[in-house]
């Protein structure tokens, strides 16, 4: 009888588990938060990843306040979570926030960051020639 209790309450605990919200941002603490973001990029193709990160962060630069940010972005969904990060910048914009007097929308903005992003991944030819003069394994 015992066993069969365990065995009871290790599937429901898994099930519970399983059937958690993953698509949407845990706002219990800021550590969650960051470990809910980072799950969720982590499912999203590469455009809508950085979208995502920039809207997230941006949202977070501008609500200083632990609650307050946590409130705003507890149970948001990426797209809901990349509309919040275009209103946040539509509205920093107007106002004159220097990061983005060099950025005339958000799309420029989001293509800058992503072809940055692309870019680190690439290396130059000095950078490969480097590489392969440092190699350690001998040809025989």
């Amino acid at each position: 009888m015992k066993c069969l209790f365990t065995l009871f309450v290790l599937i429901t605990t898994v099930f519970m588990m399983g059937c958690t919200s993953g698509s949407k941002i845990n706002g219990r603490s800021v550590k969650t938060a960051n470990r809910s973001v980072s799950m969720i990029k982590d499912r999203l193709p590469t455009e809508q990843r950085i979208e995502f990160e920039v809207s997230y962060w941006t949202v977070r630069d501008t609500v200083r306040n632990n609650k307050e940010f946590l409130d705003l972005v507890d149970g948001k969904t990426a797209p809901e979570m990349v509309v919040l990060g275009k209103e946040n910048f539509k509205q920093r914009k107007k106002s004159g926030f220097k990061g983005y007097e060099k950025y005339t929308s958000w799309e420029q903005m989001i293509t800058k960051f992503t072809q940055e992003r692309l870019d680190q991944g690439r290396k130059s030819k000095e950078q490969v020639d480097r590489d392969r003069d440092n190699n350690v394994l001998y040809n025989l």
